[in-house]
């Protein structure tokens, strides 16, 4: 595995003889499990991070049991706390606040790069959860191996082998309770995916691998085409071709939102307003209005008496 882990992480980026890496522990088996691979596979390069978010009274000594771990290693840990309070969505307030607190200690520590331990498991949830959204090609393509400064090389690993070697090893680590909470959406879908061992993890996460590179490749192009043919008018901007894929299209249009400052619009205002303007027709969108024909123009709506 810690062979496996060393390719993985050269795979996401390239030479990798001097980086230096943080791995995100929470404290389960995953990320120990991350951390005791990591620490094997670059020896002396790597420190652990812990976010306590104190939204459980146990959340602190799984926070000092890690950092128990790293001092009889010798590895360095830090324990982070949110300086904001919990607003909104409760697991995406912690997300953003997990990951902005881990950018800023990478950023203060000189490390290179952060590991984080999502695993094969994960991506095929994440996989099926976008499914039943109806998500393109972006959302099937899961949680990316490598976004920014974080990257993910246990995407290719199933989390019972993470979890026999947290148990070989005999690796301090704890279970999460909201892993089996079932009034979270990802618990209830991991409770099904029990009952369904014909689901190959690994092959969805390559599918997931390959839906990236898609991706990629289509934002490439849609960032060239943009170049090309959306331009300032006035107040607004047009869009100078109406002959290319729908697909380039919806995204030109969300390029010029974006260039508009405009929000982002809900999917099925996006697809009526895209279909007025393939009628040669106008469409709203928010504050903005789509007109078609053989070129689109985004332009402010008239003020609301």
């Amino acid at each position: 595995m810690e062979a496996r882990l060393i390719v993985a992480t050269q795979a996401l980026v390239g030479d990798c003889h001097a980086a230096r890496f943080g791995v995100a522990v929470s404290g389960g088996p995953d990320s120990m499990a991350l951390l005791y691979l990591s620490a094997r596979a670059f020896p002396g390069r790597v420190a652990a991070v812990t976010v306590d978010h104190g939204l459980r009274a146990e959340s602190a000594d799984e926070a000092a049991m890690v950092a128990r771990w790293c001092a009889g290693q010798g590895i360095a840990h830090a324990t982070l706390a949110p300086d904001a309070p919990v607003t909104g969505n409760v697991q995406a307030w912690a997300r953003a606040m997990r990951y902005r607190l881990i950018e800023q200690w990478r950023v203060w520590q000189g490390l290179d790069w952060i590991m984080t331990a999502h695993h094969a498991d994960d991506q095929l949830e994440t996989l099926l959860m976008r499914l039943n959204r109806g998500s393109g090609v972006g959302g099937l393509a899961g949680v990316r191996a490598r976004s920014g400064r974080v990257i993910r090389p246990l995407l290719g690993e199933r989390k019972a082998v993470l979890q026999a070697l947290a148990d070989a090893r005999g690796l301090p680590h704890v279970q999460d309770p909201s892993n089996i909470d079932l009034r979270f959406d990802r618990a209830s879908l991991r409770r099904a995916l029990a009952d369904a061992p014909w689901l190959d993890a690994e092959a969805a996460s390559r599918s997931a691998a390959a839906l990236a590179e898609a991706e990629a490749a289509i934002a490439w192009s849609v960032a060239q085409l943009a170049e090309a043919h959306v331009q300032a008018e006035g107040n607004g901007w047009r869009l100078d071709r109406a002959d290319l894929p729908r697909e380039y299209l919806r995204r030109l249009v969300l390029h010029m939102l974006i260039l508009a400052g405009a929000p982002s619009p809900r999917g099925d205002s996006l697809d009526h307003a895209m279909a007025q303007a393939a009628a040669g027709r106008q469409g709203s969108l928010g504050d903005w209005l789509l007109r078609g024909g053989e070129s689109w123009t985004l332009y402010p709506a008239p003020a609301r008496r």
